[in-house]
């Protein structure tokens, strides 16, 4: 079995890089992370990194608006962080930036732990953080016991 241990890198086109720059410049500079300019083919990138993963953008080749519901569409991106009281931290971060982000609550249509806070990057692009969930542990804990491929959590009982 091969074994995936994170997302190493998500790469955005953007409709308008200067700008895009400017608000992820704010965001991850809050979140810890640094940011490398080295182009590509040519042509200009911002990328912010941590010690786990890294969050390229660049200058979309073509115009139009993003739509998360589109073939290939990105719907959001979720950064977890290890606690409610992040998700507070992340939340206060982000208004004192004056990036409009939803107040932090949990969410129980998700799950009965489910807390976060959500905003938009300059093109739609919806953003989230959210504090480790309760099942997330126990998957890591326990990932041994979910042997069947489909529905694996509700098959073993764990949760």
């Amino acid at each position: 079995m091969i074994q995936i241990t994170a997302v190493d890198h998500i790469y955005l086109a953007v409709s308008d890089l200067p700008r895009s720059e400017r608000f992820y410049d704010r965001v991850f500079r809050l979140f810890d992370f640094r940011k490398g300019t080295a182009p590509i083919g040519g042509e200009r990138h911002a990328h912010y990194f941590n010690r786990i993963t890294q969050y390229t953008i660049r200058q979309a080749r073509t115009p139009g608006a993003h739509d998360p519901y589109r073939v290939g569409g990105l719907h959001h991106l979720c950064f977890r962080v290890p606690a409610r009281r992040d998700v507070d931290q992340a939340y206060e971060g982000l208004t004192k930036l004056g990036i409009a982000a939803s107040a932090p609550r949990l969410f129980p249509e998700y799950a009965e732990d489910y807390y976060a806070t959500f905003f938009e990057d300059p093109d739609g692009v919806r953003l989230e953080v959210v504090a480790e969930r309760r099942l997330r542990t126990l998957l890591r804990e326990r990932w041994e016991e979910l042997t069947e491929f489909e529905d694996p959590v509700r098959k073993s009982g764990i949760a």
